[in-house]
C-alpha cells in the first residue's frame, strides 16, 4: 500500500521574491516621515478624540504632549497651533472637544471638584464656562452645533445614559461664516 498525504495551502513553499516584497512595502510605511516638533501636528506623545470645526480649518484634540492632558487647536491651513489661554487649568483633565463653525467655541469635558461636567470655551473672549454645574450624576461626550448655540451631552441622571440638548440661548453670540443671514428663531404658538 501507497502512503498518501494530503498538501494544504498552508505546505507549499514560500516564494521569497514575495517575501521580501511585503518587508521592503511595510518598511516604507514606517512613521518615520512624519515631521516632529514643536509646531507639527504629530508628536511623539498620545494625541486622540479629533475633532473637526465645520468649516474644516481648525483641529481639536487631546494631547499628552506638554506632560499634561490637554486640549489644543492646530490651525490646518496655517500649519500651526492657536493660543488658547483659560482653555487647559493646570491639574485639571480636559477631554472629548467639540468645535462650532469657526472653532470660535470649544464644548469638551472637564472636572469640576472631582467630578466631569461640560464646560465651553470662548476662543474671542478667552474664557471657560461651565455648563452643567446643577446635573447630578456623570456626563460624557459633549457635541456643539455649528453656529454654537447648542450643546448635547450624554447623561446618567435618571441612571441610564440619556441624551440632554442645552440652547444658550437667542441672545448668545453665534459662530456663522462672515456675510451669512441667520433667521429669527421660531416663535411658540
Amino acid at each position: 500500500m501507497k502512503k498518501v498525504t494530503p498538501v494544504f495551502w498552508l505546505q507549499r513553499p514560500i516564494h521569497w521574491s514575495l517575501v521580501f516584497s511585503l518587508a521592503t512595502v511595510l518598511g516604507s510605511c514606517s512613521s518615520g516621515n512624519i515631521p516632529i516638533g514643536p509646531t507639527s501636528l504629530n508628536s511623539r506623545y498620545t494625541e486622540e478624540q479629533p475633532s473637526l470645526s465645520g468649516n474644516g480649518r481648525f483641529l481639536g484634540f487631546v494631547s499628552n504632549r506638554n506632560g499634561s492632558h490637554q486640549i489644543l487647536v492646530y490651525d490646518l491651513e496655517r500649519q500651526s497651533f492657536i493660543q488658547t489661554p483659560g482653555l487647559n487649568r493646570p491639574e485639571t483633565i480636559a477631554e472629548s472637544p467639540s468645535l462650532s463653525y469657526t472653532g470660535r467655541y470649544i464644548a469638551y469635558l472637564t472636572s469640576d471638584q472631582g467630578r466631569p461636567v461640560v464646560a465651553l470655551y470662548d476662543r474671542a473672549t478667552q474664557q471657560s464656562q461651565i455648563m452643567t454645574p446643577i446635573y447630578r450624576g456623570w456626563v460624557r461626550k459633549p457635541g456643539i452645533s455649528p453656529d454654537g448655540r447648542y450643546i448635547v451631552f450624554e447623561t446618567a441622571s435618571r441612571g441610564q445614559w440619556d441624551i440632554e440638548v442645552l440652547d444658550r440661548g437667542p441672545n448668545i453670540e453665534l459662530d456663522i461664516p462672515n456675510g451669512a443671514t441667520v433667521a429669527p428663531p421660531p416663535t411658540a404658538p
